[in-house]
């Protein structure tokens, strides 16, 4: 519904700093001009454009953010449902990954999501959806089976509409065997990892915490 490479540039730079590694930042399509399954497919048609220019499945780490999460897991399950090989890890920071009503803290957290709760997320969803399933593991992630999946960092905050998301795609993911690490912050606002600009220490803090589960993939 909104974002582009230019609004994560200020977190998407300085873990790029962080964990001394290149980014590569997908312009995906978003909704409604362009719903489910497109941004997906852009999603995916981007690492398969990494592989053919050259880069190992072994050196690339996918990421993403709030809708991007949602985007870097579901590139994780068309990889493994076409037999390419797996990238390093992959980075998801307050994913949404769960459109039913299963989420608890979507309806609980409002009163302390300053982000979400005011930016009109409950009509982005069928803006999305247009249609499709729900329990589509392509739609909603978290109804994966993260089986042979890559190592994955989630990073959230107690506070945030999406909480949930994150702590049961951890717990889901470890239940198969996935290397999923939890890192939680209380009070901080969706995708705080942004506004490092403005010097907010604990954006700093998780940014050096993905610098360093980077560079623990690669030790």
């Amino acid at each position: 519904m909104l974002g582009s490479p230019m609004s994560s540039r200020p977190y998407t730079v300085e873990i790029g700093k962080a964990a001394h590694v290149k980014v590569l930042s997908v312009d995906y399509t978003l909704a409604p001009e362009h719903p489910f399954p497109e941004g997906p497919n852009d999603c995916f048609t981007s690492y398969k454009w990494l592989l053919t220019h050259g880069y190992k499945p072994e050196n690339i780490i996918i990421g993403g953010a709030s809708a991007g999460g949602n985007m870097a897991l579901t590139t994780l399950i068309k990889i493994k449902e076409e037999g390419i090989v797996m990238p390093r890890g992959a980075i998801v920071l307050s994913p949404g990954i769960d459109y039913t009503t299963n989420s608890k803290t979507i309806l609980e957290n409002a009163p302390t999501d300053c982000v979400m709760a005011d930016v009109g997320v409950f009509w982005w969803i069928p803006a999305y959806l247009n249609g499709a399933d729900p329990n589509n593991p392509l739609v909603c992630p978290i109804f994966a089976n993260f089986t042979g999946f890559s190592p994955i960092l989630a990073q959230v905050s107690t506070s945030e509409m999406v909480y949930d998301h994150s702590t049961r795609l951890v717990e889901l993911a470890k239940a198969t065997g996935v290397n999923a690490i939890l890192q939680e912050w209380d009070d901080m606002p969706h995708v705080w990892q942004n506004y490092g600009l403005y010097d907010l220490p604990e954006a700093k803090e998780a940014i050096d915490k993905i610098g360093q589960f980077i560079k623990d993939l690669f030790d």
